[in-house]
């Protein structure tokens, strides 16, 4: 079996969390509701049906979830060619392939938003795969992308470790079995990430990478050897 570097992208390896907010927040508005940023934040990483449920409810009027999601996709988009990378992502992702792991991206964006989010990253070379929201039944936090990532990967859930920036990112790896790593640069509380799940938290990508050698990932043992 193989190693798998799990990683979440929006928040995570991207500094796009409050984009995405600002863009929920214009297409909720021009969809005639008054939803708080602060509630928004908390929904981000959500599948967007997901997330609309999350901040309108249940009972919402559900014919409008595609007009509301095409908004923020429009909104978004016009980003897509100046999306920030986080400090360090990129050689945080090169040094783990280097260490004989295999990454792979799971994210709830869908392929053109990933695309954009990969071509941001910068580091094509070091990832094995993805598991996109086009891939799965059903999103985050249930446990399918991170199951469908481990099949990517051909690794096991014990072999694996799972970094992300939200409580979905959290009780989604810890659902599927896989050590969770939490990094505080999506703007989720330390206190919030380790009540989902996570078993370290960081600060960044940079930080992890600096720690790498006393991080979870320095628990799994290299099953080639």
């Amino acid at each position: 079996m193989n190693r798998a570097a799990l990683f979440d992208v929006d928040g995570t390896l991207a500094d796009t969390n409050h984009l995405h907010v600002t863009c929920w927040w214009e297409a909720l508005r021009q969809g005639g509701h008054d939803v708080a940023m602060h509630d928004i934040h908390r929904a981000i990483g959500l599948p967007g049906e997901d997330l609309l449920a999350h901040l309108l409810g249940e009972d919402r009027d559900t014919d409008q979830d595609d007009a509301l999601t095409s908004a923020h996709d429009t909104l978004y988009g016009t980003y897509f060619d100046r999306l920030p990378p986080l400090d360090a992502a990129a050689d945080l992702l090169r040094e783990l392939d280097r260490r004989g792991w295999r990454v792979v991206l799971v994210t709830s964006a869908r392929q053109t938003e990933l695309d954009a989010l990969r071509r941001a990253v910068d580091a094509d070379d070091a990832i094995t795969a993805t598991a996109s929201a086009d891939d799965v039944e059903e999103g985050k936090p249930a446990p399918d992308p991170v199951d469908h990532a481990l099949d990517l990967a051909d690794a096991s859930a014990r072999d694996s470790v799972f970094v992300g920036d939200t409580v979905w990112d959290m009780r989604a790896g810890s659902r599927a079995g896989v050590a969770c790593v939490g990094l505080l640069c999506g703007g989720i509380p330390r206190g919030d990430l380790e009540g989902a799940g996570a078993r370290a938290v960081y600060r960044h990508p940079a930080d992890l990478l600096a720690h790498l050698d006393d991080s979870p990932f320095a628990e799994v043992t290299d099953p080639g050897r």
